[in-house]
């Protein structure tokens, strides 16, 4: 596990490392977008932190990527389109001990991301990033195992083994568990064109 960790870590680091300079962002100015602190980057970037889910999210939509893609590879036209299970990269969140895998191939082309999620018992994770992400993106829930209580904005949806809800990522959104035992989901991500590097971007407080 502890193996598992460090690559998911030093796979973070690089890969937040890679889409700030391709987009030609400073720490600053990706703290500025996303409204997480210049020291809290860096800190990620070097492989010194865990950042939880929701400090990930802001990033993500800082970037204008979905948070799947921070755990990914940079595409390449000559990436393989099969990704076997025990390849899958899996992260779990320092917060609240939620796990997520990658089950999309790595590196290979798609406009599609496919997430499996493991929830536990009693937890809550919510994110905020509505109001940073600098592009849309379109997401369903299809349930596994378990029950969910899925809170879209002020509206919350009670949704079991079976059920599949869509939504777009423009307003605040919570998952929680409010069973005795594991959850299980899989999110399907399709992100708009991302917008102009050099677009600007509204100014905002202090990160946080």
């Amino acid at each position: 596990m502890e193996t598992a960790s460090t690559d998911s870590h030093t796979r973070l680091a690089a890969r937040l490392r890679g889409l700030r300079a391709e987009r030609g962002l400073t720490l600053d100015g990706l703290a500025e977008r996303a409204a997480v602190s210049r020291s809290m980057i860096s800190l990620i970037e070097r492989g010194e932190s865990s950042p939880t889910a929701a400090v990930l999210d802001r990033l993500a939509g800082g970037l204008g990527v979905t948070l799947a893609s921070l755990f990914a590879d940079e595409p390449r036209t000559n990436a393989s389109p099969l990704s076997r299970r025990a390849d899958q990269a899996t992260w779990r969140d320092p917060g609240t001990g939620y796990v997520r895998r990658n089950l999309s191939p790595t590196s290979f082309p798609s406009p599609i991301e496919l997430v499996e999620v493991v929830l536990p018992p009693g937890v809550r994770v919510a994110y905020d990033a509505a109001g940073v992400r600098t592009v849309g993106v379109s997401q369903q829930i299809w349930i596994l195992d378990g029950r969910i209580e899925l809170t879209i904005g002020d509206v919350t949806h009670d949704l079991s083994a079976g059920d599949c809800i869509a939504m777009r990522l423009d307003r605040p959104v919570a998952f929680r568990n409010p069973a005795g035992r594991d959850a299980r989901y899989v999110v399907a991500l399709a992100a708009d064109a991302a917008p102009s590097s050099h677009a600007s971007v509204p100014a905002r407080g202090n990160p946080p």
